[in-house]
């Protein structure tokens, strides 16, 4: 069921989306050759527990999982995108990092992610993020009043295609309000025209992954989370909690 929020709850979901945003600031600000991924977890919780939020992530157990989620974000590094598990590698100088945070604070859900390269980016890297950044801004730039999610959908999966980018429609966009997933869906490519028709008070998380190279194909880890290229190119990930307005999309994870 879809649930549309008022002016108010979504002012509520802005809240939330702060403290992600503020999260993924401070992971960013402590990323630096040498720091461990759980050092970069722990940056999160003290930013989450400091805003008085919990995380949605933590604990999170999806029937695809077989075992609850251990941290409070997701920590991906170079051909993996989505879903890593945040331990004891140590960031070396190059790596592109994916972080994806979430937080829940007041009852109300926020639902971020970025990419980018610890240090100086190896080649290719700046090129893939770009890509995905623009994927996201076509998708949100889609989102208003009236437009369907296909058309959410075809922005991002245009922007892979004239990118050369590797894109796939599992493990999409979502909507979000009480719970971090709640309907509809909102496939990383697909036809324009098509699916829900997008009202104000829609709140979704709209967030494309691609992979350089034109390959979408992934593998899951053994650790049952880790989604990475089954040709190990490198992947990007970015998303943001957007509400669809009567004045056009409002994005709601920015600082």
């Amino acid at each position: 069921m879809v649930e549309l929020k008022t002016p108010g709850e979504v002012q509520a979901m802005r809240a939330a989306g702060k403290v992600v945003a503020d999260a993924l600031a401070a992971v960013r600000a402590a990323a630096a050759p040498g720091v461990r991924l759980d050092e970069l977890d722990a940056v999160a919780r003290e930013v989450i527990a400091a805003a008085g939020a919990t995380s949605p992530f933590l604990g999170y157990r999806p029937r695809f999982a077989p075992t609850p989620f251990p941290g409070v974000i997701c920590t991906s590094v170079d051909d993996a995108v989505l879903h890593g598990i945040p331990g004891p590698y140590a960031l070396r100088a190059g790596d592109l990092l994916s972080v994806d945070c979430g937080a829940l604070l007041d009852g109300w859900a926020g639902d971020s992610a970025t990419t980018f390269s610890v240090g100086e980016p190896r080649p290719g890297h700046a090129e893939l993020v770009a890509a995905t950044r623009d994927a996201l801004a076509a998708g949100i730039g889609a989102a208003v009043p009236g437009a369907r999610i296909g058309d959410v959908s075809a922005a991002i999966g245009a922007v892979a295609r004239e990118r050369g980018c590797g894109v796939s429609t599992d493990f999409g966009g979502h909507g979000i309000g009480r719970t971090m997933h709640e309907d509809p869906a909102v496939p990383n490519d697909g036809r324009a025209g098509r699916g829900l028709t997008l009202r104000p008070g829609l709140v979704v998380a709209i967030e494309p992954w691609f992979f350089a190279g034109g390959r979408g194909e992934y593998a899951i880890d053994e650790d049952g989370w880790t989604l990475r290229s089954a040709h190990g190119l490198p992947g990007a990930h970015e998303e943001h909690t957007v509400a669809v307005t009567e004045d056009g999309p409002v994005v709601l994870t920015l600082p």
